[in-house]
């Protein structure tokens, strides 16, 4: 899984997820107002495929894509993907990455912050328990 996506990727994914069915280049392309080359479509929407966020198969001499992936399945990937690298570099590296979460929660809704440390709490009780 690509933990970085353009923005244009992320613009034809959010197309594609409310279109909610297969969707040919030259459809998506309508949906962008023409604004921007087939090519330009066709070129990203082979990325994403390479990536493996789409589906396509051949109809005609079009191909036709969907999504492979959800937004919040995506969200949840690059997520962990990010996270993973970060706290990837040893327990010193990690200290000031879980701080700044922390701190971006808390600056963002103290609620949440209230929900994470009953994760935690949930999470230690359940240690050594098969998941």
């Amino acid at each position: 899984m690509e933990a970085a996506l353009g923005s244009l990727e992320r613009r034809v994914l959010e197309k594609l997820w409310a279109f909610g069915r297969e969707v040919p280049v030259r459809e998506l392309q309508e949906a962008f107002d023409g604004s921007l080359a087939y090519s330009t479509l066709m070129t990203t929407m082979d990325r994403l495929f390479k990536k493996r966020l789409l589906g396509r198969r051949r109809e005609g001499r079009a191909f036709l894509y969907q999504p492979l992936v959800s937004s919040d399945q995506l969200r949840k990937d690059v997520a962990a993907d990010l996270i993973g690298s970060l706290l990837g570099q040893g327990p010193e590296a990690a200290r000031p990455v879980l701080s700044t979460f922390i701190d971006a929660v808390e600056e963002r809704d103290a609620a949440l912050l209230d929900e994470l440390e009953a994760l935690v709490r949930q999470r230690r009780r359940g240690r050594g328990r098969p998941r």
